[in-house]
């Protein structure tokens, strides 16, 4: 039986991105190992992290714990973390290894490349590069020579939009440079249709919205680079009370977003609702979806939001831009530009025509992401690569 390692930074990388990967590789007879950092760095709870290792084990799914640390300056940890999968692969001798996010995805294809002359394939997953049109020279300083350098390491390298599959054809040495848009989308879960309007309504009601309000949704880390702050602040330049706005994800700036919420006289209109896994109902429920990231590869997130029909308004990045066609699905705003968030949100709340068009537009343009449709080609390259 032919062994396979999926190597990921972090747990929430394994199991928000990559079960359906594993269990692909389980169907088409692989002996399936799993290596990331259950401890630290997750955007998952604890709880779904545990409930993840319950899964694995259940799923006759070995998998080791790596102190890979997401920031690439702490040296001592990811040096650690570097003797620890350099130990795995020793002793496993694999046939292919699949690597997600870009400490993970370095240090394994480091000790890894000895064992491509064995036969060892490597694949690596970049989940949006650090390097991108509009990003700060330090990243293309630090995170383009690691890549570049890596890219002889590689095998195949799968992009996940067309900005980083256009840079990879152009500059990396990789053989094979393939783009799969992200990793899919369950559109059932996703419809709207999923719930009745008494369990919208129920939904709505229990987190404190009234009839004549508006749900605005976000989903994401509470970090810098989602930048929440920047809707926050456009909400409280509409001061509209009609306007109910909701945040999923947990993070470093909690304490920051709920001072400045705080603050902002904003504690009725915005919450912070926390980890939730019942993304698919509140998607269902909500009226719009705001998402002022400031650097994705191809957001889930946004994929989901647009699967369960909502309008969207997001920044004009790479990654929004593969998905978001502006004024038809949604609108495209500036990073950091809170005027232009707050002029797109009250145009779109203002005008009940453009919002239901949009609405369906975003649903049918959703349809290629499919779940469905990503594990074909995954299911193609898994195949590929056991043959070679």
């Amino acid at each position: 039986m032919s062994k396979v390692l999926i190597v990921a930074s972090v747990a929430s990388m394994i199991d928000q991105f990559n079960r359906p990967n594993i269990k692909l590789l389980k169907e088409l007879g692989f002996d399936v190992h799993v290596a990331c950092n259950f401890i630290e760095g997750s955007t998952c709870s604890s709880d779904k992290i545990q409930q993840l290792k319950t899964d694995l084990q259940s799923d006759g799914i070995t998998f080791s714990q790596v102190d890979f640390a997401r920031n690439i300056t702490r040296i001592s940890q990811n040096l650690q973390a570097y003797r620890q999968i350099k130990q795995i692969l020793n002793q496993e001798k694999y046939d292919l290894i699949h690597c997600h996010s870009p400490i993970g995805g370095l240090l394994t294809r480091i000790d890894a490349n000895k064992y491509r002359k064995a036969g060892t394939k490597v694949i690596y997953t970049a989940h949006g590069f650090h390097f991108y049109k509009g990003a700060p020279l330090k990243n293309w300083l630090l995170y383009f020579p690691v890549e570049w350098i890596c890219s002889f390491f590689t095998d195949m390298l799968i992009t996940i939009n067309k900005e980083d599959f256009a840079l990879a054809k152009k500059h990396m040495h990789v053989k094979h440079v393939t783009y799969i848009p992200g990793v899919g989308v369950d559109l059932k879960k996703f419809s709207s249709n999923t719930l009745t309007n008494e369990e919208k309504l129920t939904i709505r009601r229990s987190l404190g919205i009234k009839d004549n309000e508006k749900m605005l949704l976000s989903v994401g880390e509470l970090i810098p680079r989602k930048d929440h702050e920047t809707a926050i602040r456009a909400i409280h330049k509409l001061n509209d009370k009609r306007i109910k706005y909701f945040i999923c994800g947990q993070g470093a700036l909690h304490d920051h977003l709920q001072t400045l919420i705080n603050d902002l006289g904003l504690s009725d209109n915005v919450k912070l609702l926390g980890f939730r896994t019942d993304i698919s109902e509140l998607c269902c429920c909500a009226d719009m979806f705001v998402f002022p990231s400031r650097q994705e590869g191809l957001p889930v997130a946004l994929m989901e939001a647009m699967a369960s029909g909502l309008p969207c308004v997001v920044s004009d990045i790479r990654g929004n831009t593969d998905l978001i066609d502006d004024g038809k699905g949604g609108f495209l705003c500036k990073p950091n530009d809170v005027d232009g968030f707050a002029q797109k949100i009250k145009m779109l709340l203002s005008d009940r025509d453009l919002s239901t068009s949009m609405s369906v537009y975003n649903t049918n343009k959703l349809k290629k992401y499919d779940i469905s449709a990503i594990n074909s080609q995954m299911k193609r390259i898994y195949q590929k690569a056991a043959k070679n």
